[in-house]
This record gives structure tokens, C-alpha cells and sequence, in this order.
């Protein structure tokens, strides 16, 4: 028999060996299709690699491969999950191949197969590759129109305050000789005072103890010098001791036949909040159009690295030593490849797929999936859920990842033998009605960098990408939830606040 009779003659037991192996052994996403829908793709796929193995025709697998990733791209297939699904054909046909042929035919017939399997990854790769740059470059533009709408917004609503400051709704106040001798009632509630409490007071009982200093140099120099900015923000103290973004717009007048200094005091506290919406916009439309311009030089040599590695892991005789070489390289290329994945998680677009879900079931199935790294270090996980908490609108795979970045934080971190505790709470509050408290006895977090924990890229862990806890608050606030790091005396705490939907059974 030849290459062509072997095929032909071995096709539909190839085709239903393929589709059984698929649906077994590539993953969840392939798990969830139907074997009819699995073989109708394996039955295309086959056609197209007989036309390329026989005829030397690839443009079958060039069809084929523009189909599929149309199919697959959306439903959130992973490039590794298709390349995995491609070799299955090899991997059934390789005994076929050894059985029924012999000599230079099988030679042929398995080089053949190689290069037709290295075409078909490779261009796959570089067709993948492509629709989810371009997708990522459409993520960032839409990101880009956005700044620039908050920007108009930012600068209507600049306008809208200046309008204010002609209605007399902002602050308005007279400083003579370092004292308040005249001041609105807008002042007065911007700062929590009555206004007999402020007349009369120092203007320095008004400053918050960072700003004082240069407000006062600036006071003290105004009635000499010309060139001072008549505008300047600083921050300013309330009665009750917070301490909030502030705009002065002053000059120096003449008040009952002495100078003065009269100025307009303005809360732009709305106006800063905006300010970093837009530059936390305008910094995402960087790292997305970064993140696809990395993905494309970076991840096309790591497949082809993984997969000659593969193959050679599979063909090729080693030593112990050299075996041990290849595998821990295959590992890092899979570490990098994990990486990769994590920055284009956080740059693209977040959709929640909703549905009533139990946060304790979600939190369970978490700790089933990280049962492998908790037993190889002999954690202790102590478990305290209430069984009052309702069923909540979740997006369960998102909140799974949640939990397993958060874990992981911990996994990685801890000694053997070292305990996390979880904690799930009801408050019976809509709004944060589910608590989520994890803690650990590891090392904790030293205070000068409990503020950058949820920063994007920010780490001290030497294989850390810093995008964990940064996955953690985008996935939660998308929710409509909050997390912040707990007070602790040693160890690391989290906390997770999550909103209740309006119905729900107790789960």
C-alpha cells in the first residue's frame, strides 16, 4: 500500500479517533462541544491534510484554518488549546503510518506529515495572531475615543465651574493680615464651619499641614511681588479632619481702605477623580497597543520553540540529563506563554457572562482546581462560610479566577505547612453584601507598598508579572464590588466586597 491508499483506506476510523481524543484531552472548551460538531471539524481537517500529504495542495488547510479561528477566537479558545487539537491528527496517525508502511515509504510518509503538521501550526499561529492584534488595536482606538470624550467632558465641566464661580456658589473669602475678615456661606460649608467660626480665624486653621507651608510663602510674597500665579491648588483642612483637593483663585484688592488678598476657594475634588479616570484611560490605550505589538514578536517563536520541543520530546532519545534540560525548558516557555496570556487578559475588554451563582460553590471549586499545589506544600486551609449568604448575579469562570489569583498569591509565597484562612460573610447589605476574607500567616506586604498591591505590573515576587492582583480589582469592580488589602498584625489579608442581586435563593 501508499501514502494515498492508507489515508483513504483509514479515514473514517481516523476521523471518529481524533474527535473522541479531542473532546477527551484538549481541554474544557472542547469538552463542551458536541462529538458532532468535533467530528465535522476533524472530518474538514483530515480532508484538507490529505490533499496536502498526497498532493502537496495546502490551500484545503488554508480554508480550513480561516473557519476555525473565526469559530474559535470568539469563544475564547486558547491558541495552545487549537495547537493541541491540531496534533491530535499526528498523533493518531503516526501508528497507522508504522503499521502499514515500511522503509523509505514510511520515511516519506512521516516527514510528510511533519512538515504539512509545522504548516498548519505555524500558519494557524500567524491567522490567530492577527485577528486578536487587530481586535486588541480596536480595543485600544475605542479607548482612545473614550479619553477623548472624558477630555471634553473634563473641559465642560470646567466651564460648567467657572459659571459657578460668576453665581457665587464657590467659596469666596477676604484675608487680611493672615486672618478671615469676610467669607460666603459656600466657604463656610466647604470647610464644615458657621461663619462666626470662621471670621476672624487664620487662614493657615483652613490649610492642611502638606499645604502650608507654600501657601503661606505664596501669601507672604504677594504684596511685593508682581509675577506670582494668581491660580494655584493645594489642599485644604475641614472641622472634621478630612482633607480635600482645593482651587484658589486670589488677588490683591483693597478691603475697608487696607489691602487684602480676596480669592475664590473651589472643591475640585470630582475634577481630580476625573483627571486620573482619563490618565488610567490614556495609560490602558498604551498598554493594549504595547501588549499587541509584544504578543506578535514574542509569542510566534515561542510556539515554534514549544512545538520543536515537543516534537522532540516525542521522536528524539536523551540522556537523563539532557531530558531534564528539555523538560524544564518546555516548562519555561509555558511560563512565559502564561504571561503573555495575563497581559492580554488585562488589556482586553471585559464581558460578564451573569447568571445566579453561589459565592461559597464558586470559592470550593476553586480550591478543587488548586487541590495539587496545596497538598505538594502541605497547606492548611481553614474554611468559614455562612450559609446565610443568597445566590448572587456572577459571572462564575471570572470569579473562579478571582479566587485561584488570589490563592496563588498566597500559594506562592508561604512556607510549607503555612495556613490561609477564607472567610465568606453577609452583611444584608445590597450593596456589599457578600465579604470575602482571605488571609494567610506568609509574609505579608511591607507598608510602604500596601498602596501599588492592585498595580498594574507592580510585584516583588521574583517570577511575579504583577497583573494578578490588577486582574483581581478589574474583574471585582466590574461587578460592581470593591477589594482592598485587611489590617493585619502578620500575613497578608484580602478583602472582597460583592453586591447582592434583588432575588436569590440562599445558597
Amino acid at each position: 500500500m501508499n501514502l494515498k491508499e492508507v489515508l483513504a483506506e483509514n479515514r473514517d476510523a481516523v476521523v471518529k479517533q481524533c474527535a473522541l481524543t479531542i473532546f477527551e484531552q484538549c481541554g474544557q472548551r472542547y469538552s463542551q462541544q458536541s462529538l458532532a460538531q468535533l467530528t465535522e471539524a476533524t472530518l474538514e481537517l483530515v480532508g484538507a491534510n490529505f490533499a496536502a500529504l498526497v498532493d502537496d495542495d495546502f490551500s484545503k488547510i488554508d480554508r480550513f484554518i480561516e473557519r476555525i479561528t473565526s469559530l474559535r477566537l470568539p469563544s475564547g479558545f486558547a491558541l495552545s488549546e487549537v495547537q493541541h487539537a491540531f496534533d491530535i491528527h499526528r498523533i493518531v496517525l503516526v501508528p497507522i503510518l508504522t503499521r502499514e508502511l515500511s522503509g523509505p515509504a514510511l520515511t516519506d510518509a512521516l516527514n510528510r506529515l511533519n512538515i504539512c503538521l509545522s504548516y498548519t501550526i505555524r500558519k494557524f499561529s500567524d491567522y490567530y495572531q492577527d485577528l486578536h492584534e487587530k481586535r486588541i488595536r480596536e480595543y485600544a482606538q475605542r479607548l482612545e475615543r473614550a479619553v477623548a470624550k472624558r477630555t471634553k467632558e473634563l473641559s465642560a465641566s470646567e466651564a460648567k465651574y467657572r459659571m459657578l464661580v460668576e453665581e457665587i456658589n464657590d467659596g469666596y473669602f477676604v484675608n487680611q493680615k493672615g486672618r478671615i475678615v469676610f467669607a460666603n456661606l459656600a466657604f463656610c460649608d466647604m470647610h464644615g464651619y458657621t461663619l462666626e467660626e470662621v471670621i476672624g480665624r487664620s487662614y493657615l486653621d483652613f490649610v492642611a499641614p502638606e499645604s502650608a507651608e507654600t501657601v503661606e510663602n505664596m501669601y507672604s510674597k504677594r504684596h511685593r511681588l508682581k509675577d506670582l500665579p494668581d491660580q494655584y491648588t493645594y489642599n485644604r483642612m475641614n472641622k472634621d479632619g478630612s482633607i480635600l483637593p482645593t482651587e484658589n483663585k486670589v488677588k490683591v484688592v483693597r478691603y475697608k481702605d487696607r489691602l487684602a488678598v480676596a480669592g475664590v476657594c473651589r472643591d475640585i475634588t470630582e475634577r481630580t477623580r476625573m483627571e486620573r479616570r482619563v490618565r488610567e484611560a490614556e495609560n490602558l490605550a498604551h498598554i493594549g497597543q504595547l501588549t499587541a505589538s509584544l504578543a506578535h514578536e514574542i509569542r510566534n517563536p515561542l510556539s515554534s520553540i514549544k512545538m520543536s520541543i515537543q516534537m522532540a520530546l516525542k521522536t528524539l532519545d536523551f540522556d537523563k540529563s539532557s531530558l531534564r534540560t528539555m523538560e524544564i525548558s518546555a516548562r519555561e516557555i509555558a511560563r512565559l506563554e502564561n504571561i503573555l496570556t495575563e497581559m492580554l487578559d488585562f488589556t482586553r475588554p471585559l464581558d460578564l457572562n451573569l447568571d445566579m451563582a453561589s459565592i461559597n460553590e464558586v470559592i470550593d471549586s476553586s480550591l478543587d482546581l488548586l487541590d495539587v499545589k496545596i497538598r505538594e506544600k502541605d497547606f492548611i486551609i481553614k474554611k468559614k462560610f455562612s450559609k446565610r449568604i443568597p445566590r448572587a448575579l456572577l459571572d462564575r469562570e471570572k470569579m473562579e479566577q478571582v479566587i485561584i489569583n488570589i490563592l496563588l498569591n498566597a500559594i506562592e509565597v508561604l512556607p510549607s505547612g503555612g495556613t490561609i484562612w477564607i472567610t465568606t460573610k453577609y452583611t444584608g447589605d445590597r450593596k456589599s453584601g457578600v465579604i470575602l476574607h482571605f488571609a494567610d500567616n506568609g509574609p505579608g506586604v511591607s507598608e510602604e507598598n500596601a498602596p501599588y498591591v492592585f498595580d498594574p505590573f507592580f510585584s516583588k515576587k521574583k517570577k511575579g508579572t504583577g497583573l494578578g492582583l490588577a486582574n483581581v480589582k478589574k474583574v471585582v469592580e466590574a461587578h460592581g464590588g470593591t477589594v482592598a488589602i485587611g489590617s493585619m498584625t502578620a500575613g497578608f489579608c484580602l478583602n472582597v466586597a460583592l453586591p447582592l442581586s434583588k432575588k436569590g435563593k440562599y445558597g
